[in-house]
């Protein structure tokens, strides 16, 4: 099959910045990657390349110089594509796991008639939702607690919110005001500290959120710091899931490793950061094996890559909420088939 490849870039508008412990952030830049067949140019399968700034190992100046590289490779019949097989070798994609996410799913959806309907399960035929969570950013406290009643009203059954950017006192006052209004077996609460805590002040950090009946933290500390890790995950009050821990393990026996040395509670799956779907599948048979829970999360990609992570963890038995959305962060995204309706995404028709 000989295919052509272009890409087009795009930069997301957040409409307010977007807060972590690591900053704030007002815009994301990404690209489109598009591919055809030669005689069937009309049909296009489109892909997302979204590197998250100084978080993907791949957010790197030379990111477009790469992807002309891989153009020129595939337009001139070097290499040749399939979907759901590996990418070529010659492509030397290691490093880039963005764009390993971005030529995987622009193939699936190329495959499927260029629909950006990229599977065939219940969620993305509209018959079934998948149970997300309600994303709360850092911000003060009137914002934090003006976007959770928003959430409440919605219809979420479990949350997450951003920590480490606050007072951390002025943290657990929310966390206080949300077990006020909703008990754990009413509302399942999850917080992400993006690594903000210190070695030394985790534990006992961790013995004050474990006050709120936390489902999880995401990253209490920073990532690379793994005997600390696993003291923490061996001894936590709060169950831990690694997520930015596992950006950049790209070989299997680093991943098993990894989750051997740390043995956390739980992964977290973030496809654009990790590699791919491919990528993804892995770490979740190898989570599976060492009975360690997972779920997947979006990293702020647009409504394409959204919907490619949406089906693609349809694929699975989901036991708990996933943290998917449909871009409602931004005021350019694309229009979309992703709707939220009472805590739950719905793919509803071939918008995209």
């Amino acid at each position: 099959m000989s295919l052509n490849l272009s890409y087009t870039p795009h930069t997301l508008q957040f409409k307010f910045d977007a807060r972590t412990s690591r900053g704030a952030i007002s815009e994301h830049k990404l690209y489109y990657v598009n591919l055809w067949q030669e005689h069937a140019p009309e049909i296009i399968g489109v892909g997302e390349c979204a590197p998250l700034a100084g978080l993907s190992i791949d957010d790197r100046p030379d990111l477009e110089q790469k992807l002309q590289e891989v153009m020129q490779l595939v337009n001139g019949q070097q290499v040749q594509l399939q979907a759901e097989k590996p990418l070529p070798k010659e492509l030397q994609l290691q490093e880039w796991p963005a764009l390993r996410f971005a030529l995987e799913t622009a193939l699936l959806d190329l495959q499927h008639g260029g629909r950006r309907h990229l599977y065939n399960n219940a969620f993305s035929r509209g018959e079934a939702g998948i149970p997300i969570n309600g994303l709360i950013w850092m911000g003060d406290s009137r914002f934090m607690q003006a976007q959770i009643e928003k959430k409440l009203k919605e219809g979420y059954s479990c949350l997450k919110l951003k920590i480490g950017g606050l007072d951390f006192v002025q943290e657990l006052e929310i966390l206080q005001s949300i077990r006020e209004v909703a008990g754990a077996q009413e509302l399942t609460v999850r917080v992400d500290a993006n690594g903000a805590f210190s070695p030394q002040e985790a534990y006992k950090k961790l013995e004050r959120l474990a006050r709120y009946e936390l489902h999880s933290i995401e990253q209490p500390i920073r990532q690379g710091q793994h005997e600390a890790m696993a003291q923490l995950c061996a001894y936590t009050p709060v169950p831990i899931a690694l997520d930015e821990e596992l950006i950049g393990v790209q070989q299997p026996e680093g991943k098993v490793a990894l989750l051997e040395k740390i043995n956390p509670q739980y992964i977290i799956l973030k496809p654009t950061l990790l590699g791919g779907l491919a990528a993804s599948a892995e770490w979740i048979e190898l989570a599976e094996a060492h009975s360690i829970g997972w779920w997947i999360t979006s990293a702020l990609e647009s409504n394409i890559g959204l919907n490619a992570i949406s089906q693609f963890t349809a694929n699975y038995y989901i036991t708990m909420p996933q943290g998917l959305g449909t871009g409602q962060l931004y005021h350019n995204n694309i229009p979309s088939a992703l709707q939220i309706e009472q805590g739950q995404l719905w793919y509803r028709g071939e918008e995209l």
